[in-house]
């Protein structure tokens, strides 16, 4: 009965010229219609990988082949965006984006560059200009990264195993990856040690002097390093350098979830997401960890606190959720829930599609539906944003971009982990780490 008094009244008050007529009751709510038609779920994935290959591929840096580190930098690559966006070559292929001929054409072009790249004991640099000099990441880090390598070999070896055709260019395209792959010396950044360093530079040798410790995003390079035919490590540099002995586990629990690995509250989400372009956690344990676990825990205490939102954020909920390393409003920083400074950024709830489908669907969905306006762009979603602040970033990075068009593949078909994991080198690797697989 009540809306139609409520009509009525409206309608009195108009023909009778008044002017104080009252606003809706509060608990009649203002429905706004969405700004794009909603699509099949699959089409929505599809679209969305698609239009974020796009910066790998229309907006890849047209000398090298390689990604540009960022929208906004047209002269700087980037060696581990590049490693993610050449892993989803396989995925392009398959799907249609692209003819299997021109992804050749394109790995043609970028192992050209590779092959004439300044490298440092075989360790590539973090960022490159475009005629293959090293351009410095940082003070003293102007030298081999070889956390950065190693995305980069990840994504190398992903495609030497898809391309594994008779033709001469595919025979060629395998032939010199193994030749980049064999030359990385990752015994060299051992010191002499039984652990790794991220760094060597000819100007400041190992000044730096980064260990490589877990638990975060650099696994992959202890299994590749162990994996290598030519430069490898031993299991002791694993145990003593990566898990420190056991001192990486966790094993507390966090909103329900039990974390067996890293930091309180897990850190920010690429940890569960750059090592596990290629590498399947699915069944993957050691005697630290089961790393589909960890990497399940980890995305659902996230997505929690979230949820929860103890520094009461505007717009965080189940729905709108993510926190990782992304651009923000003053500058750059690795967002978690312990350094919440009320930024979302995509790629860490669509990354994290193979561990929580449920929850990645809400915010993949609010994200597209719901911020269609303000985060839907060229190469898909922007980087990041904050509802709090009023602010969205201007544009990508390719280290976020990457994840999720690999990720959500892997989530829908494993292809990913398939190639990689079918590696005998990298078998071989993870069973001297004691690695069951």
């Amino acid at each position: 009965m009540f809306p139609y008094c409520f009509v009525l009244l409206m309608m009195l008050n108009s023909c009778g010229g008044g002017s104080d007529i009252s606003p809706p009751p509060p608990d009649v709510p203002i429905i706004q219609e969405p700004t794009v038609s909603e699509i099949p779920f699959e089409e929505l994935l599809n679209l969305v990988q698609e239009r974020t290959f796009k910066y790998f591929w229309d907006f890849a840096e047209p000398t090298s082949g390689l990604a540009r580190e960022r929208s906004q930098s047209l002269e700087t690559m980037a060696t581990g965006g590049s490693g993610f966006g050449i892993s989803s070559f396989p995925a392009a292929v398959n799907r249609g984006w692209i003819t299997r001929d021109q992804a050749i054409q394109q790995l043609k072009k970028i192992l050209t560059f590779l092959e004439n790249a300044n490298t440092y004991h075989g360790a590539f640099s973090h960022w490159y200009r475009k005629t293959g000099e090293t351009q410095p990441f940082a003070d003293k880090d102007d030298g081999g990264d070889i956390v950065e390598t190693a995305f980069l070999i990840q994504g190398l070896l992903i495609n030497r195993q898809y391309f594994s055709g008779n033709s001469a260019d595919e025979i060629a395209i395998r032939d010199r990856i193994t030749a980049i792959w064999e030359d990385v010396e990752w015994d060299w950044y051992t010191q002499g040690n039984k652990s790794i360093t991220w760094h060597w530079s000819e100007n400041y040798g190992f000044e730096l002097n980064h260990i490589i410790t877990g638990w975060n995003e650099a696994l992959i390079v202890y299994i590749l390093a162990a994996a290598s035919p030519t430069h490898t490590i031993d299991k002791e540099t694993y145990d003593n350098g990566w898990a420190r002995n056991g001192d990486m586990k966790n094993n507390s629990t966090y909103y329900g979830h039990i974390l067996p690995l890293g930091e309180n509250l897990g850190g920010p989400l690429f940890f569960a997401h750059y090592s596990f372009i290629g590498l399947n956690p699915r069944g993957l344990s050691d005697q630290y960890a089961n790393y589909n676990t960890q990497n399940i825990a980890h995305s659902l205490i996230n997505y929690e606190y979230c949820k929860a939102n103890p520094k009461g954020y505007k717009g965080y909920s189940e729905y709108c959720w993510g926190l990782t390393a992304s651009d923000n409003i003053t500058g750059y920083s690795a967002h978690s829930p312990t350094n919440d400074l009320g930024i979302i950024t995509p790629t860490a709830a669509l990354s994290s599609f193979p561990y929580t489908p449920i929850e990645s669907r809400k915010a993949l969905e609010y994200f597209y539906y719901q911020q269609y306006d303000k985060l839907w762009g060229k190469y898909g979603f922007y980087d990041a944003f904050s509802e709090q602040q009023n602010w969205v970033a201007d544009g990508y990075l390719a280290i976020d971009q990457g994840p999720i068009i690999a990720m959500i593949e892997n989530y829908r078909t494993q292809l990913l982990w398939s190639l990689f994991m079918q590696d005998q080198e990298i078998k071989d690797g993870l069973t001297k780490l004691g690695f069951t697989y």
